[in-house]
């Protein structure tokens, strides 16, 4: 049985093809594909990677952070030296004033949330939406994530990393290791990281020796340490001694 081919369809006959072959992508919309594709692998693999490092950081200081990092490209861009200062100190070997301190002063709920304060984000967003002063409402976990892994920076990205690590750091490393590596590697003013170094550099003293005053004044500077001063603070760091003794601190 022979089949006839079908006659060609001229132009403007009313005729149309029995199907319509697909339109092949675009090419751009391909490469976008693929892109997004290695970028969330890259992604997910550092994440990954932090995840082991909070494990690591469990039992061991961790070398260097992300805003260290940060810091010295900075300089290095700068055209300058940055004479860093740091010195890793247990909890243990640091005055208890500071922490107590750092907690009135940053985290209030610290000892009792799990990486969140909701209610402190929700006085934010209403302060936010009514018109009020802008402020943050990140906890010393977030705060933490950012130093070791991230960048200190309004980047989009690194926010919801802090927020991806945040659950993750409560489980491992537990709140008093968590107040431990904040205080050795928190900004304290330019190429000052660390309650050691902060406490000699602002104080001449070792964190150790750090009176309740002394702490209270450190803990006044951690919003803009490139910014504040022990000196330029004092209405801020009598509100933080107000508030531990509020709490019998």
């Amino acid at each position: 049985m022979r089949f006839r081919r079908p006659p060609p369809i001229e132009p403007g006959d009313d005729a149309t093809l029995p199907y319509e072959p697909a339109e092949p992508r675009p090419r751009r919309r391909r490469l976008a594909v693929r892109l997004a594709f290695w970028v969330g692998k890259v992604l997910a693999g550092y994440y990954v990677l932090c995840l082991l490092l909070l494990v690591v950081y469990r039992f061991v200081p961790p070398p260097a952070t992300g805003v260290g990092l940060q810091r010295r490209l900075e300089a290095w861009a700068g055209g300058r030296d940055l004479a860093e200062r740091r010195e890793y100190r247990p909890l243990a070997e640091i005055s208890p004033h500071l922490p107590r301190a750092v907690v009135a002063a940053e985290d209030g709920r610290f000892w009792t949330h799990h990486g969140f304060d909701w209610v402190e984000m929700r006085r934010a967003r209403r302060d936010a939406t009514g018109g009020g002063r802008v402020r943050g409402a990140s906890t010393i976990t977030q705060q933490l994530m950012k130093n070791l892994f991230g960048c200190a920076c309004r980047n989009p990205l690194r926010k919801v990393y802090d927020l991806a690590l945040t659950p993750a750091a409560e489980l491992i490393l537990g709140k008093r290791r968590i107040l431990e590596l904040y205080l050795n590697h928190v900004e304290w003013g330019d190429g000052v990281f660390g309650a050691e170094a902060a406490a000699r550099h602002h104080y001449h003293v070792g964190a150790r020796e750090l009176s309740r005053t002394q702490s209270a004044g450190l803990a006044a500077l951690l919003p803009n340490p490139h910014q504040r001063t022990t000196g330029n603070t004092p209405a801020y760091r009598q509100q933080i001694l107000e508030r531990m003794r509020a709490r019998g601190w």
